[in-house]
């Protein structure tokens, strides 16, 4: 409404109407309020007449519009990144590979049955690999159906029971799977890596593991994160898989300025 106000105020003020001017002051002063019915017949006619002559105006003015949004939620985002921070550093609910100590934190929001977490795990092993100054924390974001909700419940009672490189190893041999990936793949996954499946299954059904996925959950609802996978390094939320030589730069920029871009 207030787009059309000035649109009209504009066209007012440049009609060959005897009553333009003080027309135009008025939809300045007044929008819409003052003027009778006739006016606002003409004032219809002239918007029609312009934007008809000039349609990239509404084009133009959506993509002003989304691009403020997308520089709203920007900033929306990296405040609730700072609010969400303690909780995303955390060992709970989470699994750190790499170097525990590493000066530089990178955070991978995932699903098990995600297609583009599979294609981005090869820049997860090189990143670890290469990077031996990098802290890695994997975060299991199971939205792709019952089926990753399952294998997360198993991947969140085997981080209990293994570490470091042993878990990753699970990780890698679970996310490698083809088709779907449920709670029998995972239970197998766990099975390889020397667990007893009958109790990582009994122990899949704790409440408190259950709470646990339900924080991963409330924490990518808090920054917005809808998808996977989705990356976390220093200021920024990275969504996609945008590839290592991206995640790489990113990872520099915070060694030097602290921020994901100097």
């Amino acid at each position: 409404m207030r787009l059309i106000q000035t649109i009209a105020a504009i066209a007012l003020s440049a009609a060959a109407l005897g009553t333009a001017p003080a027309l135009a002051q008025q939809a300045q002063s007044s929008p819409a309020q003052g003027f009778n019915a006739t006016q606002k017949l003409a004032i219809e006619a002239i918007i029609k007449e312009y934007l008809m002559r000039n349609p990239e105006i509404l084009r133009d003015a959506l993509m002003e519009l989304e691009s403020r949004q997308r520089d709203a939620e920007k900033v929306a985002q990296k405040q609730a990144l700072e609010e969400q921070r303690a909780a995303l550093l955390s060992d709970q609910g989470s699994i750190v590979v790499g170097n525990p100590q590493g000066d530089v934190t990178l955070i991978e929001f995932f699903d098990y049955n995600c297609g583009y977490c599979k294609k981005s795990l090869a820049d997860m092993q090189s990143l670890v690999k290469n990077d031996p100054k990098l802290r890695v924390v994997l975060r299991d974001f199971p939205i792709l159906g019952p089926d990753s909700v399952e294998a997360s419940k198993i991947a969140t009672v085997v981080k209990q029971h293994l570490k470091g490189d042993k878990y990753f190893d699970f990780h890698v041999k679970l996310m490698s799977t083809r088709g779907r990936a449920g709670k029998e793949r995972a239970l197998e996954a766990a099975k390889e890596a020397g667990l007893d499946p009958v109790k990582i299954a009994a122990e899949a059904e704790s409440p408190a593991v259950v709470a646990g996925i339900q924080r991963t959950l409330q924490i990518a609802e808090a920054l917005s994160i809808n998808g996977t996978p989705a990356f976390i390094i220093g200021d920024e939320v990275i969504a996609g898989a945008v590839g290592e030589g991206p995640m790489k730069d990113a990872i520099k920029s915070v060694r030097q300025c602290g921020k994901a871009q100097c």
